[in-house]
């Protein structure tokens, strides 16, 4: 298939998922290693503290990546490196020498390093006063923005401030099922505000300290269907989109918050200070989308904030996490983007499934259905540029085998296979496929 000359094909990690080395380099506390040490938090028991031992095996990692044929990879920043209380003063020389490496190593394998500044490891020292419920926590974040993009924005010229801020708002202080932990709906709202406001600050600061930059946001997104088409079905699917979607792509593209949500959180909606709003709409080069699956709404008096809930249907594919496939949606979610908000450009920041993947007795990891899955979706992604979807670039998720949050490593997302008792990395069958159709040997 014709993609774009110029399309960026890549992977995505994240740090606590991959680099464990969390007690060297001066490195603090995150709220991710205060939360796995809680029992029960995590289904089986472990912590990202190790994970892939990138942080000493980032060499190998880069190679991997080379080798599949990408000409781009997404990393995150682990802040707590950078800050170990995650304030003021001076960064951790050690932390900034890491992550000074790491890109001179994607440079040198020509890989273009597309880093992401804040995917979820808040320094437990700022959660222990209030954390991102509290305003100081955005100072902190455009001080450590400012360190960084100091130190590596000659080498780094593509920032993503936030990853998901979805999932930090409501998965970590309304769910409770993420770090740090909480259960108070009003809460994961002044969260979200204060993120997204600190969205806008950093992409200022990056851009007094790097010329040229490209700076975005990745957001999850969803594609949504009513359960039916009775009028309470179809109006809950609107309410449910405007807290899902609308209220992360209203605001960084200028609208403000939706107002029919805003109506209905009443004394629940956060605290706004003056000029929040133009700074959550500070304007940026391109939005970055994660996609992994639709949702079908239905009405639901009394049940949650939106009074909605989301209901499953038996006849559907779907992962091993139990997510429903479906490439379809990421193409109705990009044309609906495309057509409500007009980003300049659309990157594909995460897209990938989990699956148990099993050796065969040669020692194979034939991994069927990720591959059939990432043939798919690719399949999506350029009928979705022929519709004139401004798409410049696919992310796969992920690279390695890791820490996959609170299921911990009982989920497998990687095109690598990581034996996390040995540390050895395998090429399962899906990456051979995605390093076949980046070298133009194999179509999807």
């Amino acid at each position: 298939m014709d993609f774009p000359p110029d399309f960026r094909w890549g992977s995505s990690t994240s740090s606590y998922q991959i680099e464990g080395g969390a007690q060297e380099g001066g490195r603090g506390e995150s709220i991710w290693d205060h939360f796995c040490a809680e029992p029960g938090r995590i289904r089986d028991g472990t912590s990202g503290a190790v994970a892939c031992d990138h942080y000493h095996r980032w060499p190998q990692d880069l190679d991997l990546a080379r080798d599949l044929g990408t000409n781009a990879y997404r990393f995150s920043i682990a802040w707590p490196r950078i800050f170990a209380q995650g304030g003021t003063g001076a960064p951790l020389r050690n932390g900034l020498d890491f992550y000074s490496r790491l890109v001179d190593g994607m440079l040198e394998r020509g890989l273009e390093p597309w880093a992401t500044l804040y995917h979820w490891d808040l320094p437990q020292a700022l959660q222990a006063h209030g954390g991102w419920a509290q305003r100081a926590t955005m100072d902190a974040f455009t001080h450590y923005t400012d360190a960084v993009t100091r130190h590596l924005g000659d080498r780094i010229k593509h920032w993503i401030t936030h990853n998901e801020p979805w999932c930090t708002a409501f998965h970590g202080n309304y769910e409770g099922v993420h770090a740090p932990g909480l259960k108070d709906f009003k809460t994961a709202l002044q969260v979200c505000h204060h993120v997204l406001v600190s969205h806008g600050m950093a992409t200022a600061a990056i851009r007094a300290n790097v010329p040229q930059a490209r700076v975005g946001a990745a957001l999850s997104l969803h594609p949504l269907k009513s359960a039916s088409n009775s009028a309470q079905d179809l109006a809950a699917t609107r309410r449910h989109d405007g807290l899902r979607n609308r209220w992360f792509l209203d605001p960084l593209h200028g609208r403000g918050y939706p107002q029919d949500v805003w109506d209905l959180l009443g004394a629940q909606a956060p605290t706004v200070a003056a000029d929040d709003m133009a700074l959550m709409a500070t304007p940026t080069d391109f939005l970055g989308v994660n996609y992994y699956f639709p949702e079908i709404v239905a009405d639901a008096p009394g049940q949650g904030p939106m009074q909605t809930r989301v209901v499953d249907c038996d006849q559907v594919e779907r992962t091993g996490f139990g997510w429903e496939v479906s490439p379809q949606g990421m193409v109705d979610l990009l044309q609906r983007v495309h057509a409500d908000y007009q980003p300049r450009a659309i990157y594909l920041t995460e897209n990938g499934s989990s699956y148990d993947d099993v050796r065969t007795p040669d020692g194979r990891i034939e991994d069927h259905q990720r591959m059939h899955y990432l043939q798919r979706h690719l399949r999506a992604v350029h009928q979705a540029l022929q519709v004139g979807v401004p798409i410049q670039g696919y992310f796969a998720w992920s690279l390695l085998d890791n820490f996959e949050w609170a299921e911990g490593y009982l989920r497998r997302f990687g095109l690598v296979y990581v034996d996390f008792a040995t540390q050895q990395r395998q090429l399962k069958m899906s990456g051979q496929w995605y390093q076949s159709f980046l070298k133009e040997e194999t179509p999807c």
